[in-house]
């Protein structure tokens, strides 16, 4: 009669030791030779397997003539068997879960220095909507040194993007270089909770920078779009600071 086992193996019988517990069933109570005999399991590990089944309730031995004999156990004991693991799962995981804080606050201590980088514009996109990741609703995000021309395609999406950083309620300080035209600047002071400066400096920054938490990314759209992010606390307050200071003398 066929069977099919595939249950056995979910409950977490290895295939050696389901050969050995249905041979058991068939033979009755059995010395290992026949066992292996009958199973087709290999003499070099039929103790290993059938110790293993003892211990899962499975087996039982006895001792007759100075020869070990071996019986399987009711094939409801499966069904206790299978009981008895769930109970130990369901504690398990009660374990985890009180585990957990600490767990996250161990991987959060391992990423106090991390560095990624992104490439194309849907990376640079990636790493900016980290801020969405990062920031709660009314908390900020700054760039540095936005560029005056940036590609169509980000154009827009930069756009778009304000509109679902509004909806987050997130607020924005944006210090665009110096030669940005007054249209630019017109366009981003008109959505809410973005502030929008000119630097007074002399100066032409191809690249930009964001700062937000312990989170810093420089990115560079044009020719070649990337983005480097920073995941250091101390390196975001320096970033800060040169922000700070920026937007101090900007217009």
């Amino acid at each position: 009669m066929n069977m099919d086992i595939s249950c056995l193996k979910n409950a977490g019988l290895t295939d050696g030791e389901i050969k050995v517990y249905l041979a058991l069933l068939e033979c009755g109570l059995s010395t290992s030779g026949t066992i292996v005999e009958k199973s087709t399991v290999a003499r070099s590990i039929i103790y290993q397997i059938l110790e293993k089944l003892m211990q899962k309730g499975l087996v039982s031995t006895i001792t007759k003539e100075k020869t070990k004999w071996y019986q399987a156990a009711s094939p409801k004991k499966l069904l206790e068997y299978m009981n008895e693991k769930e109970k130990q799962l369901e504690e398990n995981k009660k374990q985890v879960e009180s585990l957990l804080p600490q767990l996250l606050l161990k991987q959060k201590e391992s990423v106090k220095s991390q560095t990624t980088m992104y490439f194309g514009f849907k990376g640079i996109r990636t790493a900016h909507e980290h801020t969405y990741e990062k920031l709660k609703k009314g908390e900020c995000y700054y760039y540095l040194g936005v560029p005056a021309y940036q590609p169509e395609e980000q154009h827009i999406y930069w756009q778009k993007d304000h509109i679902r950083r509004i909806e987050a309620g997130i607020k924005c300080k944006l210090l665009f270089n110096k030669d940005t035209p007054n249209s630019i600047i017109a366009n981003r002071k008109k959505y809410k909770e973005a502030e929008v400066r000119r630097m007074t400096a002399e100066m032409t920054t191809p690249g930009m920078i964001v700062i937000f938490k312990d989170t810093t990314i420089i990115m560079l759209q044009n020719p070649h779009a990337i983005a480097v992010e920073i995941i250091n606390q101390d390196i975001a307050n320096s970033f800060m600071e040169y922000f700070n200071e920026f937007w101090k003398r900007s217009s």
